[in-house]
C-alpha cells in the first residue's frame, strides 16, 4: 500500500436534527496501529464506529479502507472487506449456546474457506472461544453470561470474521478490574499476533472508544479526542495528556 492509509476518515459528518453529531471528522491510521477514540457522553464516538461500519450513512465526507472507498456499502459488505465491531450494547442470540453465536460470525464469506463446512466452522469458532477466554462455556446458553463474558463473547464473535481492523466500543464497560485486566491482554495479544485463522502473523489494527482512560492510555499508539463531533486532538497518549483544553474538560486531574 505504500504510504497510503489503512483507514482515512476525511470530512465525516452525520447529523440527526439539529443535532450534528459528527462534524467533519478527519483522521487517518497504518496498518499496525491501535488507536484510541475518547471524548465525554454524546461527543458521537459511538456514531463514528456506525458510519464506518455501514450500520449508519453519513450526510457528507469520505472512508476509505485500503485505499478503496466503502461509504454507502451495506455493513456486511464492510465486514467482508475486513473490518468487524464489537458493540456496548450486547445483543447476543440469547437462546443459542455461546459456540452457536461465534459459528454464525464464521459463515461470512470472508471467514469461511471453500469447500469448509459445519465440523470446520464449529472448530474455527471454539479457537475464537479459547482466544476470548471463555471456550469452557462454549455449550451455555448466551443468557447465562456474566457481563464480562458477554463483552468476551463479542469479542469472540467479531474476530471470528477474521477483521484487519477491528473496532472496539467501550469493552472495558461493566468490567471489574480483574476482567478489565484479562480483557486489555487478549486484546493486546489479538493484535500482536495470534494463533487464530490469518492471526497467526498479524493481528488486526484497532480503534477503541473507551471511557477507562488509565488502561486505554496502555494499550494505544494514538488518541482522537472527539468534542460534540469535531476532533479537537490527535496525538500520542504522551501528547494529548499535555494539552491543557483536553485535560480539563475529558480527563480532569484524577484520571490520569
Amino acid at each position: 500500500m505504500g504510504d497510503q492509509p489503512f483507514l482515512e476518515v476525511k470530512d465525516l459528518s452525520k447529523g440527526f436534527g439539529g443535532l450534528q453529531a459528527v462534524n467533519k471528522a478527519h483522521f487517518s491510521m497504518g496498518r499496525n496501529e491501535v488507536l484510541g477514540l475518547i471524548g465525554p457522553n454524546g461527543a458521537g464516538k459511538t456514531t463514528l464506529l456506525r458510519l464506518i461500519t455501514g450500520i449508519m450513512k453519513p450526510d457528507s465526507g469520505d472512508i476509505r479502507f485500503k485505499g478503496k472507498r466503502i461509504v454507502g456499502q451495506k455493513p456486511w459488505t464492510i465486514v467482508n472487506e475486513g473490518i468487524a465491531c464489537t458493540f456496548q450494547n450486547m445483543r447476543p442470540f440469547r437462546r443459542l449456546p455461546v459456540i452457536a453465536n461465534v459459528m454464525v460470525s464464521c459463515l461470512c464469506p470472508r471467514a469461511m474457506k471453500r469447500g469448509e463446512w459445519v465440523k470446520r466452522i464449529e472448530a474455527k469458532a471454539m479457537d475464537a472461544l479459547e482466544f476470548a477466554g471463555i471456550s469452557d462455556m462454549a455449550l451455555e446458553k448466551a443468557t447465562t453470561l456474566s457481563q464480562g463474558d458477554l463483552k468476551r463473547l463479542e469479542v469472540a464473535r467479531a474476530i471470528a470474521t477474521e477483521p484487519e481492523l477491528l473496532l472496539l466500543d467501550e469493552p472495558f464497560g461493566g468490567l471489574s478490574p480483574a476482567e478489565t485486566d484479562l480483557m486489555a491482554k487478549s486484546m493486546q495479544r489479538l493484535h500482536k499476533g495470534g494463533r487464530f485463522g490469518r492471526l497467526h502473523s498479524e493481528g488486526p489494527a484497532m480503534i477503541i472508544v473507551e471511557h477507562k482512560l488509565q488502561q486505554l492510555m496502555k494499550i494505544v499508539d494514538r488518541i482522537v479526542v472527539l468534542d460534540f463531533g469535531t476532533i479537537i486532538a490527535d496525538g500520542t497518549p504522551d501528547e494529548v495528556v499535555k494539552i491543557p483544553h483536553v485535560v480539563e474538560a475529558y480527563l480532569g486531574e484524577g484520571n490520569i
